[in-house]
């Protein structure tokens, strides 16, 4: 496979059986085969992700004395400014070539999970940056919560069994800046290889060479989307609920060839991850006599909390 497939968001949200049955079975077997797909028809139209690259590359280059006024540690870098080299990959010491923001879940005051969620910080400087970033947020996890459904059939449950735990989850929009590489690199690139936490990663920015995916023969291939596709793929939450049935595949984003080490890169991962409270546990329709419970029983909060640790980005 030299690169992954490509499905139709369209086909699922037709009122064709035929074809919202061929995407279920287009998704379902690429998650379980490489757990990544470059996904058409979604919910963010041309115009919102311009708008998108031009707040988020009018951020980057403001002074890093003003970016630094909206990095708070103390939250953990789950809203707001994370400055370059702060995060690194699970199990290695050097910080990622990166720069990035957080926006998170937009709840009512009346939600349970209100008390639960750091406020989103606003950037005083661009007025626009955090309108935009929260249409984009919410058509993202709107084009989420369609694919979720979707692999609900796949793996024989109630089509809506993943809403309540995705409707006011713990998401992430993070827009990164891979800044241009000024000397040669000691052990460290852009980002190194991991897989992600979440239950489902919705990746923007995936056009050029950069993002890697590790095959079931330990090869890295390129990711590369189309224009108009996001790239998705499975994280350790979906996969650990699933018994490893769905694939939380290792992915890095390699430095660039030297002659283009003076160029940015952006990426805007969606991070979809379900309320704290949702139950991990292997799921009893994916365990059977040749595929026995892999995990121990914990919460998607217990299970965040442990993952940001071992990331660096909270204390123990």
């Amino acid at each position: 496979m030299q690169n992954i497939p490509s499905v139709d968001l369209g086909d699922f949200l037709s009122n064709d059986p035929i074809r919202k049955e061929k995407f279920v079975k287009e998704i379902g077997r690429a998650f379980e085969e490489i757990g990544f797909v470059a996904l058409r028809g979604h919910f963010l139209n041309q115009q919102l992700v311009e708008e998108l690259y031009n707040e988020i590359k009018a951020f980057f280059n403001l002074p890093l004395e003003t970016k630094k006024k909206y990095e708070f540690p103390e939250n953990g870098g789950q809203r707001g400014y994370v400055s370059f080299g702060k995060e690194h990959a699970k199990g290695r010491k050097e910080g990622d070539l990166k720069e990035f923001w957080h926006f998170g879940q937009y709840v009512s005051p009346e939600s349970k999970y209100a008390v639960e969620y750091p406020e989103n910080i606003l950037v005083e400087e661009l007025p626009r940056f955090n309108t935009i970033g929260k249409e984009t947020y919410q058509m993202l996890e709107k084009t989420g919560i369609y694919v979720l459904r979707a692999l609900a059939l796949h793996l024989g449950l109630d089509e809506f069994y993943f809403d309540k735990y995705a409707y006011e989850g713990n998401s992430i929009l993070r827009p990164i800046h891979y800044p241009p590489i000024t000397s040669e690199p000691q052990n460290a690139i852009r980002a190194a290889a991991h897989g992600d936490i979440n239950l489902i990663t919705l990746l923007m920015g995936a056009q050029g060479k950069g993002l890697q995916v590790q095959n079931h023969d330990g090869a890295w291939i390129d990711a590369i989307a189309a224009d108009d596709e996001l790239v998705i793929n499975v994280g350790d939450m979906l996969s650990r609920h699933t018994n490893n049935k769905l694939k939380s595949t290792i992915h890095q984003v390699v430095n660039p060839p030297r002659e283009l080490w003076g160029t940015s890169r952006y990426s805007i991962p969606f991070f979809m991850h379900p309320v704290s409270d949702m139950p991990l546990n292997c799921l009893e329709n994916c365990i059977d006599e040749n595929n026995p419970k892999l995990y121990e029983d914990i919460t998607a909060g217990e299970f965040l909390h442990e993952r940001l640790v071992d990331l660096g980005l909270i204390k123990k």
